[in-house]
C-alpha cells in the first residue's frame, strides 16, 4: 500500500513538473529547435526565391567547400582579425568588470548612483547606437593621440597584432560601456562571500592584496567562468562583427552554412573556457 502511494505521489510530481515545463518546451520546439534544424537543412541546399515560391536543390557540402577553400575572404579575411581582437577584448572586459565590481561593493556615498551609471548603458544602448558612435569616431581615449600610443604599438608589434589592439584602444570607452552585465554578476558574486572570512584574514594579519588572492579571487572563480561565457557570446554578436554583415549579404544556403561554421567557432571558444575552468577548479580543490 505504501509503495503504491509513493508511486502515485511520484507520478503526480512528475506530471506537475511536466505541466509547468510544457509551455517552455513547446516554445523551444516551435521557435528554436525547428529554425535551428531548418537552417542546417538549408546549408546543404541551393535556395531559389521567386515571387510565388521558394525552391531548394540539394548541393551537399558545396557551400561549406566554397566558404572554407574557394573564397577565403568570406571567412578568413574578416574573421581572423576579429578573432585576434577578441583575444584582447575578452580579458579586458572581464578584468575591468571585476575591478569595478570590487570597488562598487565598498561602502561610500553615492554607491547606488554609481552602480546605476555603470549599468544604465546596457539598457539605453542598442546596436545602431553603438555603430553610430563608432562611425562618428567616438569612444576613443584622449591620451592615445596625445602620447602617440598607436604609433608606439605599431612600431613594436607586427601588423597582425597591432591592428586589432589599436582598434580596441580606439573604441575602448565603448567596449567598457558593454561591461554592465558582467559588473552586475560580479557584484552578486562578491556579496556571496561572508564578511567573517575577511575579518578572520585581517585578524591573521593578511593585507588587502593577500585577501584578494586568497579569498576574493577563489570565491569569484564560478562568476568569472559565467562572465567569460557571457562575454564570448555577447562579443560574437557585437554590432561591429564583420561576419554578421557577411551573413546578411549571402545567399540563403550559403548564409546557413556560414552561420553553422560560425557556431562551431563560438563553440570552440566556449570549449576552451570550459576546459580552463575545469582545470582551475580541480587544482583549487586539490590545494584545499
Amino acid at each position: 500500500m505504501k509503495k503504491t502511494l509513493r508511486l502515485r505521489s511520484s507520478l503526480v510530481e512528475y506530471l506537475e513538473g511536466s505541466l509547468f515545463i510544457a509551455p517552455w518546451f513547446i516554445g523551444f520546439l516551435v521557435f528554436m529547435a525547428f529554425p535551428i534544424g531548418y537552417s542546417l537543412f538549408m546549408s546543404f541546399q541551393k535556395v531559389t526565391i521567386t515571387a510565388t515560391k521558394t525552391t531548394t536543390q540539394y548541393v551537399g557540402l558545396t557551400h561549406y567547400r566554397y566558404i572554407l577553400f574557394e573564397n577565403g575572404s568570406i571567412l578568413y579575411n574578416d574573421l581572423l582579425p576579429f578573432l585576434r581582437q577578441a583575444l584582447f577584448m575578452i580579458p579586458i572586459i572581464v578584468l575591468f568588470a571585476l575591478l569595478i565590481a570590487i570597488i562598487l561593493n565598498q561602502k561610500f556615498a553615492g554607491r547606488t548612483f554609481f552602480r546605476a551609471i555603470f549599468f544604465l548603458p546596457v539598457i539605453l544602448s542598442t546596436g545602431e547606437v553603438v555603430k553610430e558612435f563608432l562611425t562618428q569616431g567616438e569612444g576613443d581615449l584622449a591620451f592615445m593621440s596625445k602620447y602617440n600610443i598607436s604609433g608606439i604599438i605599431k612600431a613594436n608589434l607586427s601588423a597582425t597584432w597591432s591592428g586589432p589592439l589599436v582598434g580596441i584602444l580606439d573604441s575602448f570607452v565603448l567596449i567598457l560601456w558593454y561591461s554592465g552585465v558582467q559588473i552586475l554578476i560580479f557584484l552578486g558574486g562578491r556579496q556571496t562571500i561572508s564578511n567573517s572570512a575577511y575579518e578572520a584574514a585581517r585578524i591573521d594579519g593578511a593585507g588587502p592584496w593577500e585577501t584578494f588572492w586568497k579569498i576574493t579571487l577563489p570565491a569569484m572563480t564560478p562568476f568569472i567562468f559565467l562572465n567569460l561565457i557571457y562575454t564570448v557570446v555577447d562579443l560574437f554578436t557585437f554590432p561591429t562583427n564583420p561576419i554578421l554583415q557577411r551573413v546578411r549579404d549571402s545567399e540563403y544556403g550559403q548564409y546557413s552554412a556560414l552561420i553553422w561554421l560560425y557556431f562551431l567557432i563560438i563553440s570552440f571558444f566556449l570549449a576552451i573556457i570550459f576546459i580552463v575552468f575545469s582545470r582551475a577548479t580541480k587544482s583549487q580543490r586539490q590545494s584545499d
